[in-house]
């Protein structure tokens, strides 16, 4: 297994270590239950060093990114940051990343870890305009610092105003006395906070930083487990299980990023607006339970009639709500808000209802 930086730190602390994405990653800490509430209520530390980057530069570097990509960047300001997707030949998504405008013709690429390898194939086999590409991966950390007293620990540690970085934007600037990192109003928690970029020779000076100046706040470590049912309970897709190759933009609820602009002609365009236009067969959507029972992956989803009608892709007990709470594909007919479905536990058929996300407001 790949190790990040702080993966010794993460098994001194006394972390339930597990494989994901091919690292030795933190599960857990003080449980998963307890995380989740820290970071709702105080401030959490997520090590995200696993994820990829990929620096796009030179003059054809937007169109490169246009071409790739759902959402449009030709709207991307500097310093700001962009929720998009890979759209591969037949409408599916390759995956799910997030574009950030960092100089004039220079754009960074933050792509799913289990994806690295297959985005960074994908973006040099389409590479048709030229553009520059460099596989940063390896040269980068990334730390996720998020709950509503993020900000007030990090400010601390760093002479940015971090209040004048709007949410989906980011400054480059000296934070705990190293310079060049990364400070992005960006997290897929929805309890805010700030990601950092950083080189990995300064991973525990910033690591160490961090803990020792949130201790005032309660700051605690936060493992892969609760950032699920973090961002299970904003309705925040998962790649693999809510998304797919074979899952459209417009099947999945992402019509948000998907643009359809002049001049925009991204990998299957065609495709996916007729799907918008024309509308889908299947479409992702969020639910409660009604009936006392967790919904898990693959489960199947039921009609009335006991009829399959779909699965579930994401599932899990919410913390927050005490309630089970997952998202899964339907039938179109079936999406709609308060829509009555049910899930196949075990063999036992529990009632559930269509919900708009996110579930915890």
């Amino acid at each position: 297994m790949k190790s990040t930086p702080f993966t010794e730190t993460h098994v001194a602390l006394g972390a339930k270590m597990h494989s994901f994405a091919g690292y030795n990653m933190p599960i857990e800490y003080s449980g998963i239950i307890d995380e989740h509430i820290t970071v709702c209520n105080g401030v959490g530390v997520f090590d995200v060093s696993h994820m990829g980057e990929f620096w796009v530069k030179g003059p054809n570097a937007l169109d490169f990114i246009q071409r790739l990509t759902s959402n449009d960047a030709s709207i991307l300001q500097l310093g700001k940051a962009q929720y998009t997707c890979f759209t591969n030949d037949k409408g599916g998504i390759v995956d799910d990343l997030l574009v950030y405008h960092y100089e004039p013709q220079k754009y960074m690429l933050v792509v799913n870890a289990a994806n690295i390898d297959k985005d960074w194939n994908w973006c040099v086999s389409h590479n048709e305009v030229g553009a520059e590409l460099e596989n940063a991966s390896d040269n980068m950390a990334q730390l996720a610092i998020q709950g509503p007293k993020a900000i007030d620990v990090l400010q601390r540690l760093t002479d940015v105003k971090l209040s004048d970085i709007p949410y989906y934007s980011f400054k480059t600037g000296e934070f705990a006395g190293c310079k060049s990192v990364i400070i992005s109003n960006t997290g897929y928690t929805g309890a805010g906070g700030f990601e950092l970029y950083f080189y990995p020779s300064d991973a525990m000076k910033i690591w160490n930083a961090i803990f020792e100046e949130g201790k005032p706040e309660g700051i605690k470590p936060i493992g892969l487990g609760a950032r699920d049912t973090l961002r299970l309970e904003m309705g925040y897709c998962l790649y693999g299980n809510d998304l797919s190759d074979t899952t459209s933009p417009i099947e999945a609820g992402l019509g948000w990023i998907t643009k359809f602009v002049d001049g925009k002609n991204f990998i299957a365009r065609d495709i996916i607006e007729a799907q918008k236009k024309n509308g889908v067969s299947k479409k992702l959507v969020a639910f409660e339970m009604i009936d006392r029972g967790i919904p898990r992956e693959h489960y199947p989803i039921l009609d009335a009639n006991g009829e399959n009608i779909g699965e579930v892709t994401s599932g899990t007990m919410s913390p927050i709500l005490k309630i089970g709470i997952g998202m899964g594909y339907v039938k179109y007919e079936l999406s709609k808000v308060d829509s009555e479905i049910f899930i196949d536990v075990r063999g036992r058929k529990l009632k559930a209802k269509v919900v708009k996300a996110p579930f915890r407001k």
